[in-house]
Parts: structure tokens; C-alpha cells; sequence
């Protein structure tokens, strides 16, 4: 199988690429090295992938219509996977407009693109699970409504979810839809909460912890987000959402708690008030998931994190 990996040299695409890799399948990454986190992280990701004659990286960038209409008319792909954006909720309330552009914009090249070659490629696309909003009730579920968004990231996923049913409807692309839940693990993006406690606490320096510490998350292993996607490849026909998560959410206390644990020693808490943006709680309803992809994530949190640490480590 032929892949184009949009965003293939980030944290979530360089693992999928691996995996794609070693299942024998032929891999493209279109990347643009954004300047979000350093892009010799970025390049180190892909190191173990370059050594294969199977894979190929395309420098470009997704808000570039003509460079995304001619890769994917030369290449052809059975399948894209489009990783490629601009992520965090709180860069997102600075920079609205730059949000929108890369993952609104960039979204439609590449959904314009796939549409103009036949046989159509499969199309799976990451979203979100800040679709959800702020909301107390859980676990979220796929049928509930998404329409409150309370960041301009969230917003832009959600008007990416709309898009892709839109051609869909109109061009009978295969489309499949992803909402992450708080994914973690080796090659963590710098920016996430459990790659920059884990190095504040190692440093001994304080952790900023925003709010009383009872938010939580439903951290996912990254490992089990990629076979979540390679299952959606496999069986992506129509149109579909699915939550990837864990099922599991953890507090923010309890995941400081864990990091120090993992690494022998003790955080220093900086308390902090609540951020614009931050939501009470995720926490995925994966049954859909589960009964039409097989999805079955494995790995519990305390295992994932002191995997992560020792990846760290090495």
C-alpha cells in the first residue's frame, strides 16, 4: 500500500510512519519542519525511517494548493493520513488566523487534491478531542453535539470534521475522522504537559500546576493511537468518526504524582490559576471504535509513562 503522511515528522506521524514501515507498506511524508518545536527533533524522528528504500520525504508545505495537487497526482496514494497542523489550544487563542489557515486551509488542498484522482484515496485525518468542549458530562461519545468549541484550535477541527463530510457527500471520498485523546509516549512533542514535567522535574525545577490539580485527561500511548489509525486505514470507507482514547482519564495531580514516581523524585508544585482555553475533563467513549475497528488500546498509563521516561532516558 502506497501512504502519504501528511505531518509525517511529528511526534504522532513519525511512529505511524515506523509502523507502516515495518507492516511493509510504501510511505510518503509531506512535512514542512514548522518552527512550532525544533526541527532537529523533527529530522531525528525520522532517522530510522530515511534507512528504508520504502520511504520517501517531500518537503512542502499543506497551505501550498499547487505543491499538494501535484504530489498527490504524481504519487497516487492508496491512503492519505493528514497529520499536518498547527496544534495546542493555547497558541491558538495568540494566533486565530494562523490556525486557521494552516489547518482549515491546508485541510481543503489536501481534500481538493485527493478528489482529482481516481481511484480515490482513502482519507484519514486526525481531529480532536477538544471538539468536545467544556463539558462535565463523560465519557464523550461521537453522537454527542460538538458545536461549542472554547478554542480557536478546537474550532478549526471541528470545521475540519465538517469539511471532510462535505466532500464526502459531494465527491464519494472516503473519509474517517479521528478525535485523539491526549496522546503521550517516545517522541512526545516538547510542548505537551508530560514531556515538559517530566524535564522540569527532572531539572528539579517547579511544575506549574493550573487550577486545584482535579482537571484530567484521558492520556493515550501513542503506540495505541497508531494502531487505532492503521485500523482506520484498513476499513475506511463512507464516512466515520471515532474516538481514540484510552477510556481511562487520569487528574492533574495524580499525573505529576507519577512522573516524580517514574523518576524517583519528588515535584515542586507551582500553583497557578486556571488558563483560557483548558477544559475540566476529557474522557473517550471508545465503543464505536471497538466494535467497527477492532480498536483495543493496551497500554495503562503508569506502563506507558515509565516507557516514555525510559525512552527519555536512553
Amino acid at each position: 500500500m502506497r501512504t502519504l503522511v501528511t505531518g509525517g515528522a511529528g511526534f504522532i506521524g513519525s511512529n505511524l510512519v515506523d509502523r507502516l514501515l515495518a507492516d511493509g507498506g510504501e510511505v510518503t511524508v509531506l512535512d514542512n519542519f514548522d518552527s512550532f518545536y525544533e526541527e532537529a527533533r523533527k529530522r531525528a524522528n525520522l532517522a530510522e525511517a530515511a534507512t528504508s528504500s520504502k520511504f520517501r520525504l517531500v518537503e512542502g508545505d499543506i497551505r501550498d494548493a499547487g505543491t499538494v495537487d501535484r504530489l498527490i497526482a504524481r504519487l497516487r496514494p492508496d491512503a492519505i493520513v493528514h497529520l499536518a497542523a498547527r496544534a495546542g489550544v493555547r497558541p491558538s487563542i495568540e494566533q486565530p488566523a494562523l490556525y486557521a489557515e494552516v489547518n482549515v486551509t491546508g485541510t481543503v488542498h489536501l481534500l481538493q487534491a485527493a478528489c482529482r484522482v481516481e481511484p480515490r484515496p482513502r482519507f484519514v485525518y486526525a481531529s480532536s478531542s477538544s471538539v468536545y468542549g467544556d463539558r462535565p458530562d463523560a465519557p464523550f461519545r461521537e453522537t454527542d453535539s460538538v458545536d461549542l468549541p472554547v478554542s480557536p484550535y478546537a474550532a478549526t477541527k471541528k470545521a475540519c470534521e465538517l469539511l471532510a463530510h462535505t466532500f464526502h457527500h459531494l465527491h464519494g471520498l472516503p473519509v474517517t475522522g479521528l478525535r485523539f485523546f491526549t496522546a503521550y509516549g517516545p517522541r512526545n512533542r516538547p510542548d505537551l504537559a508530560i514531556a515538559k514535567f517530566t524535564g522540569l522535574i527532572d531539572r528539579g525545577a517547579p511544575v506549574p500546576m493550573f487550577g486545584d490539580g482535579t482537571t484530567r485527561r484521558d492520556y493515550t500511548f501513542v503506540g495505541d493511537i497508531v494502531d487505532g489509525i492503521v485500523r482506520a486505514i484498513d476499513r475506511c470507507q463512507s464516512h466515520h468518526l471515532y474516538n481514540l482514547g484510552n477510556s481511562d482519564p487520569i487528574e492533574l495531580r495524580a499525573m505529576i504524582a507519577a512522573i516524580g514516581q517514574a523518576l524517583g523524585k519528588t515535584p515542586l508544585i507551582d500553583r497557578q490559576p486556571e488558563q483560557p482555553g483548558d477544559v475540566r475533563q476529557t474522557y473517550a467513549d471508545i465503543s464505536r471504535a471497538t466494535r467497527e475497528l477492532g480498536y483495543a488500546p493496551t497500554t495503562p498509563f503508569h506502563e506507558g509513562l515509565a516507557r516514555y521516561v525510559a525512552w527519555r532516558s536512553a
